[in-house]
């Protein structure tokens, strides 16, 4: 959601179409106390739409964690009521994880900490390790951070954000303690072949960056398994139309503003209408402990066109397929 007149542009897109969200701590400077949290979550709840469905939206906060978070730091967020996870952002893997977490091991203490209090942890399953290939980085987090996690913190509830292999949907099928996966819209739809269609797509750019069809095929067979371990994560990402048009460009797909007609699409494609709703409102709550909510949405089979671009604190911002058609539109 970053923050600001972004912010202010972008949040009624999300509250739109969810009651209810987990948020990113990667702003700049990073979110990494609790006092923070509380502070950004006032900013977010001051931005909101008075009046409509969009104004009764409850952001989910987070921390981001880094090499020297504090466990005393995750008493402090478990007793907030309002932070409901931590993020490891390896650093350097992704939009502002500059001050993320450079190993895991020096993290041992506020991960005892978060499983003791119940606090998931929340990963951007990539190693940065440039010797090794970037399709494969998913592949050798499962080896090198994952297998260890699970096996030194058993209880720990960890949630592999974003997922893009059918690695690392056969590891959180099979893991044992309590383990989940978000996927996104844009990783069940799309394979790295709509980063080259006519061209480089850089709005198709995101990271973990899009892989084969093979992994597309895993993905959405995962997503619409029925299984409560695999549920909804955007992962939208609000970028400059200026910034991903550029020499080098940033990685992001903007989607808050059609999630639910792009899950819809993809689970309509697969012939799983009727696993969606597990997957887009049960299953996430259900991992972190909260509510189902009361409410609900409808989605009609309806063809309409994307607005190619909007404006956000003075900038463009193109959503995902900007300009083109897609076949759901939500009421």
């Amino acid at each position: 959601m970053r923050d600001g007149a972004v912010l202010a542009a972008v949040l009624p897109h999300t509250a739109r179409q969810f009651g209810r969200a987990i948020i990113m701590p990667n702003l700049r400077p990073p979110v990494t106390t609790t006092d923070m949290a509380a502070a950004y979550r006032g900013r977010i709840l001051a931005a909101l739409p008075k009046d409509g469905p969009g104004a009764r939206f409850e952001p989910l906060m987070t921390l981001y964690l880094t090499d020297n978070t504090p466990p005393d730091e995750i008493r402090l967020a478990r007793e907030s009521g309002f932070v409901h996870g931590v993020k490891l952002y390896p650093a350097g893997a992704t939009t502002n994880s500059d001050a993320g977490v450079t190993s895991i091991a020096k993290c041992a203490k506020t991960l005892e900490a978060m499983q003791k209090h119940d606090l998931p942890l929340l990963v951007h399953g990539e190693v940065t390790d440039p010797a090794i290939d970037m399709f494969d980085r998913e592949k050798v987090f499962i080896d090198r951070v994952m297998t260890p996690l699970r096996r030194d913190f058993p209880a720990l509830k960890v949630v592999f954000e974003h997922i893009t292999t059918k690695d690392a949907a056969d590891y959180v099928r099979d893991a044992d303690g309590p383990t989940g996966a978000t996927l996104t819209a844009h990783h069940l739809l799309y394979n790295r072949n709509a980063l080259f269609v006519g061209g480089i797509r850089p709005h198709y750019y995101c990271l973990p960056v899009l892989k084969r069809e093979t992994h597309r095929v895993a993905l959405l067979a995962a997503a619409t398994s029925g299984n409560p371990r695999f549920f909804l994560g955007t992962d939208s990402a609000p970028h400059a139309k200026g910034l991903k048009e550029h020499a080098c460009g940033c990685a992001g797909c903007y989607t808050a503003l059609h999630a639910l007609e792009l899950y819809t699409q993809a689970f309509d494609q697969a012939g799983a209408l009727d696993r969606l709703e597990g997957f887009a409102s049960f299953h996430g709550a259900d991992f972190y402990g909260l509510p189902r909510s009361t409410e609900s949405v409808t989605l009609r089979r309806e063809p309409w066109t994307l607005p190619a671009e909007f404006m956000a604190g003075g900038d463009e911002i193109v959503p995902l397929g900007g300009g083109e058609s897609i076949g759901w539109r939500m009421e």
